[in-house]
């Protein structure tokens, strides 16, 4: 590590060899996709090139460092995975688009309690608001894409997106 840290491409490139099998299945058993798998692969071992003068070899081994750096970057990725989807349904439902029925759901009057509220709270949302988190987050569109077809300011959109999604999730706090 003390090599790396020196700028060595040499050993990283024998860390990347040794390690990197091991790293990429437990990626894999975590995301249980293969391309985020890889990416965070990547992540975890730019962030070692990067971080190398940082790792002590009294506190772990290379290994169980590149363990935990992988890992913690596989479940930032499964969080934002988790956050999207919920995020997805979410406007699905405001906008009325049905997923497929699912019998225990639909026999669930908690579930279809919050559903609701979820609509509700949407609804409460600026329009302005509602309209820039529905194009980033169920039209797939990235933010510039949203300023340019709205002919608005990068930074007005992002703006926008983030005060949406705060007084959305402040609705959704009021309720519980």
């Amino acid at each position: 590590m003390t090599r790396i840290a020196a700028g060595e491409e040499n050993a990283f490139t024998e860390i990347y060899q040794r390690y990197s099998p091991g790293l990429f299945g437990m990626a894999l058993r975590i995301l249980n996709d293969v391309k985020e798998a890889e990416d965070v692969l990547q992540e975890g071992f730019v962030s070692m090139w990067r971080r190398a003068a940082s790792f002590d070899a009294e506190r772990s081994s290379p290994f169980a460092w590149a363990v935990m750096i992988v890992r913690h970057k596989a479940i930032d990725k499964l969080r934002v995975r988790h956050r999207s989807e919920k995020l997805t349904e979410r406007v699905m439902e405001e906008r009325g688009i049905e997923e497929p029925e699912d019998s225990e759901s639909d026999l669930d009057p908690v579930l279809r309690d919050r559903r609701n509220h979820l609509k509700t709270a949407l609804q409460r949302i600026p329009e302005e608001q509602r309209q820039v988190v529905e194009m980033a987050f169920f039209s797939g569109m990235t933010h510039e894409e949203i300023a340019q077809q709205l002919d608005t300011p990068l930074g007005t959109v992002k703006a926008r997106i983030r005060r949406g999604l705060i007084r959305l999730r402040s609705y959704i706090k009021e309720r519980l």
